[in-house]
């Protein structure tokens, strides 16, 4: 089974562009299928990863960012693949 974390957060105003440094900087523990950063309007940022997991395996996440870089608490969520299985 595929398992996709995405984690989303919203920069402070003008601080997009550290917020999605800071994203892309942070390490996991382990090595996902995949990894891809995105970035939208309102300094938003999202980062998917893939894992080759079971839907409640226990896997590496993203940590909250320093209060300073975002205005709200991050966004979780997680999805299983249902094509190809």
């Amino acid at each position: 089974m595929t398992v996709a974390l995405m984690w989303e957060a919203r920069a402070v105003p003008g601080r997009g562009a550290d917020l999605l440094a800071w994203a892309r900087a942070q390490p996991l523990g382990g090595t996902p299928l995949r990894r891809e950063t995105l970035r939208a309007p309102q300094d938003r940022v999202l980062v998917i990863t893939w894992w080759a997991a079971a839907y409640d395996a226990e896997l590496p996440e993203l940590p909250e960012p320093d209060g300073d870089l975002v205005a709200r608490a991050v966004h979780r969520w997680r999805f299983e693949s249902v094509d190809g299985d």
